[in-house]
């Protein structure tokens, strides 16, 4: 077995632009559950509104890569209001409900054939990257980099572009949870009667924080499409289900916990693959490789496990901050 392959590949996804959309995802995550204790299950829908309102911008009205930025932004934000306004004043288990539901509508929308002259339905969409590429900085032919991370430059300036992104919504969220705003959705997620009761609208700053996670959310699924085409199935309830697991993997009311959560679901996803495939190969299991890829995501799923269950807090969490097991 190639061990130093299997660990090459996985290494890859330390950096990888699939990484750093989940990062973002998950610190948008963050601001919902981790420091408002909003029960968001939409996250995928709020990414599949980023990726399809970018794509359509560019494909169909032409729009340039900031204005299409902006479109999905704007869609987010509509979206975010459609879920709040009923349902943040009431208790935070509807919120989940209607959220799970949305994500899968929108989802269901973009597969319908009604409108598969924009959305391309199930097939989805591509030939959108150009005008994000054109603006690329690096001018080398061939591939380049270090160790295990060789890429062109089309791929290294989605790599920085995506990186950079989430640098700065971390280092803006950061600044957001020290300000007296942040210390008030705090106060929110452990008691939001006595932050009522202190004079504060409640149902404003749970709004506000709605939609900017959405928001990150919405720039992740710009990243995430990247690298790949925009096709719907990729925004099935299992990638909410995902981003919360890294969260929970990386501390949910931190700022880099999303980032190491991602880091190291993508690289223990990437390498139980390698690991499970080659020995399906070389007869150490006896199971087929259709059967081998499922196997990769229970040997990561028994992975969280086992970390969740011996430090509940996550990688970089504080129990005295949990607030997912009060």
């Amino acid at each position: 077995m190639d061990w130093g392959l299997i660990f090459s590949n996985a290494a890859v996804e330390l950096i990888s632009p699939t990484t750093a959309a989940y990062a973002l995802a998950a610190l948008g995550l963050a601001i919902h559950f981790g420091y408002t204790g909003l029960l968001n299950f939409g996250q995928a829908g709020f990414m599949a509104l980023g990726a399809y309102g970018y794509a359509i911008s560019i494909l169909t009205f032409g729009f340039p890569v900031w204005g299409a930025v902006l479109v999905g932004i704007g869609a987010s934000v509509v979206f975010a209001l459609i879920l709040g306004v009923p349902t943040l004043r009431l208790r935070a288990d509807y919120l989940a409900i209607v959220t799970i539901a949305a994500a899968e509508i929108v989802r269901l929308l973009f597969t319908t054939n009604t409108f598969v002259a924009v959305t391309g339905s199930a097939n989805g969409l591509s030939e959108y990257k150009d005008s994000f590429r054109a603006l690329n900085p690096l001018h080398f032919e061939g591939i380049a980099g270090f160790g295990p991370w060789q890429h062109t430059a089309d791929d290294w300036w989605v790599i920085i572009a995506a990186w950079s992104v989430v640098a700065l919504a971390c280092v803006f969220t950061w600044l957001l949870m020290r300000s007296p705003w942040g210390r008030v959705l705090k106060g929110i997620r452990e008691d939001e009667d006595a932050v009522r009761a202190l004079g504060k609208n409640v149902y404003s700053y749970k709004m506000q924080s709605l939609i900017l996670g959405g928001v990150f959310g919405t720039l992740a699924g710009m990243i995430f499409i990247m690298p790949r085409a925009v096709i719907p199935a990729h925004y099935a309830t299992s990638l909410t289900f995902f981003i919360y697991a890294i969260l929970l993997l990386g501390g949910a009311a931190t700022i880099l916990g999303p980032i190491v959560g991602s880091m190291l679901f993508w690289v223990l996803l990437s390498f139980f693959s390698g690991f499970v495939a080659r020995a399906v190969d070389a007869g150490w299991l006896p199971i087929s490789q259709v059967q081998g890829g499922q196997l990769r995501f229970i040997l990561v799923g028994v992975a969280i496990m086992l970390i969740v269950i011996f430090r509940p807090q996550g990688l970089l969490g504080n129990k005295k901050e949990l607030a997912f097991v009060k």
